[in-house]
């Protein structure tokens, strides 16, 4: 995404307040300083103040009220997503059905291959979470997930240890962004050895591996999610129904 000196200028605004609304300089209910006052403090014009506040809407950090100023408001539940064809709420069910296991997490620069199955550029820095997820009572893991996490974000890896459910909700209360978008591709392979012994299937056999992007509104990729699962242990089921032209 190509960034114009202009519009760097109020995603670096908006990060700075949104990390102090997360840190507590502003707490739920206080008011931000006028948009005079934050064009003082950030040297900056009303425009560039106004598109920042605007970033801090769409976190749902902050409502902007007649008479009353920017104030901070409590982050809804994050059930709280609109479903679409597919709902991030899915994606919190399904983790939360199938706790994770972690095998390694470490910081890993993108080679060819893994920029070729994340889509991430090649040279870049990533916290790598690597493990699977297994289902109650079932004695095959359910797939193996890896997770490459932005390392602006990476201070999540802290946490994950004592943590079972999914990671992007983390993130969101951590950093106070918002996961606005969630873009998913299905690929069939071929299991190797090392990846049969996990999922317990013969090697070669078929499995499909499912790379999810998740982007805020920010349009920075927080994380990029890459589940494997065996074939013969997943459907995909999606309706799609014909638009009047």
């Amino acid at each position: 995404m190509t960034v114009t000196p202009a519009d760097h200028r109020y995603l670096q605004v908006a990060r700075t307040l949104r990390k102090e609304i997360v840190d507590g300089v502003y707490p739920v209910g206080s008011q931000l300083p006028t948009e005079h006052e934050l064009c003082e403090r950030f040297a900056v014009s009303r425009y560039t103040i106004r598109e920042a506040l605007r970033r801090l809407r769409d976190d749902n950090l902050v409502a902007s009220r007649p008479r009353a100023g920017t104030l901070v408001v409590p982050r809804p539940a994050t059930n709280s997503y609109a479903q679409d064809v597919m709902s991030i709420n899915d994606l919190l069910a399904f983790a939360t059905g199938a706790p994770f296991t972690i095998e390694s997490n470490a910081m890993v620069t993108i080679d060819d291959d893994l920029a070729a199955r994340t889509g991430l550029d090649v040279g870049s820095e990533w916290l790598a979470v690597r493990g699977y997820r297994q289902a109650d009572g079932t004695r095959a893991p359910v797939c193996k997930t890896e997770y490459y996490i932005n390392r602006a974000f990476a201070a999540v890896g802290r946490l994950l240890q004592r943590h079972s459910g999914p990671i992007f909700p983390l993130i969101e209360d951590l950093f106070g962004v918002s996961v606005v978008e969630v873009h998913q591709e299905i690929s069939a392979i071929a299991t190797s050895r090392e990846l049969a012994d996990l999922l317990k299937v013969e090697t070669g056999s078929a499995a499909l591996e499912m790379q999810r992007t998740y982007t805020t509104s920010d349009g920075e990729i927080a994380q990029v999610t890459v589940n494997t699962h065996p074939s013969a242990r997943y459907r995909h089921s999606m309706t799609m129904r014909r638009v009047k032209g």
